[in-house]
């Protein structure tokens, strides 16, 4: 009998890695390490195993190496592809997701193991009225959904002083730019802010983003470093980004965010740690979210620590985007001279969440949200009304077809972020499984081809000033 090594398995030094999403029992489990006698085997495959072989490749047996005739195919197109039994997960938009016996994917399976992980940054329910700041809070809105949504509950429900922070992308979509528009008619209690980074400096940083990843998707990074200044200056007490549920636990799934990750800012003994070691310093002690702003602030400017440099850890996603901003050294001045301030004086934003599912009833129901956002703020959806996920970007399709396809041909282990964002929204009925489906085949990048969409960013790259 001749033995193969089963798709979506590859050698990587000395080491055998799965690309795709396994099943419960052996969960981001994706690596296996081999010895110099079993790579020499795996490298000759396919062929028959003699007993020696046999009996060395053994615990490999059945998972990482099959009978020719039990090889797995990637699936070439939507009709072709295995869906979850009980969301719109399937082997052709996520290549390599297993099943178990009942049809369910591994998001479906771990569900009830990962309700509680609800967010990296610290949760809160409520916001306490700035004593030292014109603003109570601060969030990064985009016009889309999600951060409109988060405008018109800390507006208009908690009746907070609010400062909307627009990064105006080159790719603003047109949707979006009218929502903009009429949020500011409806929000007479909040200070927008708009900044648009010069052509040339974006030229510069989407170049060398679209070297290493395929696309030019920085945000929200480049926002970040943009406002921070403005967030210490106005002594802002909270920030929030404005991600939905579906993106915030698609992290783990990942293997981006561990589950420690998001009971960090509840770990009392950490924290005790920190401020201790900044006492020492003669720095104020931190408060719950102070840390995750430092944090995310200092990665921005100074790229990895010496310490996740020592430890092995790299998330290539958000260094490829730090590499591309440090294209333009000087726009990173004034976040450099905000971080030594904030962190001196202690007037540091706390990088804070609000669960969209709690304030909202308990799902954040995608449809029922547009229809409020509409009547609320003015939100204008696309022209049909059925997309759901990233409504603020051109580029959006472009992003999912650069991470499809290099996660399809093994070139990234990145999952696709919105495969992730699909299978858990319909899994948790923040739409149904039928809607999922509709919008992955209407409005996403997941296909084989370069989508149009493309040329909005390789135009913008190319373009002569």
């Amino acid at each position: 009998m001749e033995y193969a090594l089963q798709n979506r398995w590859k050698i990587e030094g000395n080491h055998l890695y799965y690309y795709g999403l396994r099943n419960k029992e052996n969960l981001l489990k994706n690596k296996r390490k081999l010895s110099s006698k079993q790579l020499e085997v795996i490298r000759q495959l396919p062929k028959s195993l003699s007993p020696d072989e046999m009996s060395l490749l053994g615990p490999l047996l059945g998972t990482e190496v099959v009978p020719t005739n039990e090889l797995r195919e990637t699936p070439k197109s939507l009709e072709e592809a295995q869906f979850c039994t009980r969301c719109a997960a399937n082997t052709y938009m996520i290549p390599g997701l297993e099943f178990n016996e009942e049809g369910e994917c591994p998001i479906c399976q771990t569900k009830e193991l990962t309700q509680q992980l609800r967010s990296v940054v610290p949760l809160v329910e409520e916001i306490p009225h700035a004593k030292n700041s014109r603003f109570d809070v601060a969030l990064f809105y985009t016009g889309g959904k999600d951060s409109t949504y988060l405008l018109y509950y800390l507006a208009k429900v908690k009746r907070l002083r609010v400062l909307a922070l627009t990064w105006e992308i080159p790719y603003l979509s047109a949707n979006a730019q009218e929502s903009i528009q009429n949020a500011k008619r409806h929000f007479s209690t909040v200070e927008f802010i708009n900044r648009y980074v010069s052509n040339a400096d974006m030229q510069a940083i989407y170049k060398k983003l679209y070297e290493l990843s395929g696309n030019t998707c920085a945000c929200p990074s480049l926002a970040y470093i943009l406002f921070y200044p403005t967030l210490v200056e106005e002594r802002v007490p909270y920030f929030i980004a404005g991600n939905e549920p579906a993106q915030l636990i698609g992290l783990y799934y990942n293997g981006l965010a561990p589950k420690m990750a998001y009971s960090f800012s509840e770990n009392k003994i950490l924290q005790f740690i920190t401020n201790i070691g900044r006492i020492l310093t003669l720095h104020p002690p931190l408060k719950k979210g102070q840390l995750h702003t430092l944090m995310t602030m200092r990665q921005l400017a100074y790229g990895d620590s010496i310490l996740k440099k020592w430890a092995g850890y790299k998330n290539d996603l958000i260094g490829n985007v730090v590499d591309a901003i440090h294209q333009v050294p000087s726009i990173l001045q004034p976040l450099k001279r905000s971080i030594r301030k904030s962190s001196w004086r202690g007037h540091i934003p706390a990088f804070v969440q609000i669960d969209l599912d709690k304030i909202s009833g308990g799902t954040y129901d995608w449809k029922s949200v547009k229809e409020l956002i509409e009547k609320e703020c003015g939100w204008v959806s696309l022209p049909d009304n059925t997309k759901g996920l990233h409504t603020s970007c051109q580029i959006e399709k472009c992003k999912e077809y650069s991470q499809f396809i290099r996660f399809y041909r093994c070139q990234s282990k990145l999952i696709p972020f919105s495969a992730l964002e699909m299978a858990l929204a319909s899994g948790t009925k923040s739409l149904s499984k039928e809607e999922s489906i509709q919008e992955i085949k209407t409005h996403l990048g997941f296909s084989l081809e370069e989508v149009p969409e493309c040329k909005i960013m390789t135009q913008f790259i190319d373009k002569k000033w």
